[in-house]
């Protein structure tokens, strides 16, 4: 009974992941770019994944971009700095408009929109925009890692002084650790992305390659897919 029981929480931790959209949009993008990866450019089954998987994943962003323009309305705490805010709403407002222009592109690749130059340029400025919205999250994510650091090392200076709230302490030092590893993976993957906007829109073709950008891309792709993972808690709850 203990190993049904044990197969019944993963089962269910899967299907609770499987359920969301964005999930499964990852997933559909580490096949993707996969496949991009073992095609490098040059024609054949691995390219038509890459290109049916890229066209099939713009259905699961439909109406996205909504998120992202609710989060530009939506104020930051008062606590933080006037920098990080003007960060935070420039990357929401950008990926807000790539999200937008895609369900453009969407219309055009599937022959709902006819104008094939229009449509090839709302995908360069949709991509540019997915690109300048990577870069803010990257100078984010850094800024982040920095307050976190700073908030770190002022908990183990009084750690090193503590007697009584010790307890109290150490938990606060842990959750400011793991804080600090999210961020540093979310670093990780803003970064990769940069570089996978940088080959899609082709501005470094001889350094970053299809097989780069697909590397780059399957990588990122994980990365999501793992920050998505719900806590085995939520799913023994179900």
């Amino acid at each position: 009974m203990g190993s049904l029981d044990a197969t019944r929480a993963e089962l269910a931790l899967l299907v609770l992941y499987l359920n969301k959209a964005e999930a499964r949009d990852k997933i559909c993008r580490a096949i993707q770019y996969g496949s991009k990866f073992l095609s490098n450019g040059e024609p054949g089954t691995a390219q038509n994944v890459d290109k049916s998987t890229s066209l099939a994943r713009k259905v699961f962003r439909l109406f996205k971009f909504v998120n992202d323009l609710h989060a530009l309305l939506t104020p930051l705490p008062k606590s933080t700095p006037l920098p990080l805010v003007l960060l935070g709403k420039s990357k929401n407002a950008l990926l807000s408009t790539f999200l937008a222009l895609d369900q453009i592109v969407w219309a055009g690749r599937t022959g709902i929109y006819k104008n094939k130059e229009r449509v090839d340029l709302i995908s360069r400025i949709s991509l540019y925009c997915w690109l300048s919205s990577s870069v803010c999250t990257t100078l984010i994510e850094i800024s982040e890692l920095g307050r976190l650091t700073v908030s770190i090392r002022k908990l183990e200076k009084a750690l090193n002084q503590a007697t009584n709230r010790e307890g109290n302490l150490n938990e606060q030092y842990i959750s400011k650790l793991k804080q600090s590893n999210n961020r540093l993976l979310s670093l990780v993957k803003s970064s990769m992305d940069v570089v996978v906007a940088v080959g899609l829109l082709q501005l470094a073709p001889k350094k970053v390659t299809p097989r780069v950008t697909g590397a780059f891309g399957f990588v990122s792709s994980l990365i999501s897919c793992y920050q998505l993972l719900p806590p085995p808690s939520k799913a023994k709850a179900q």
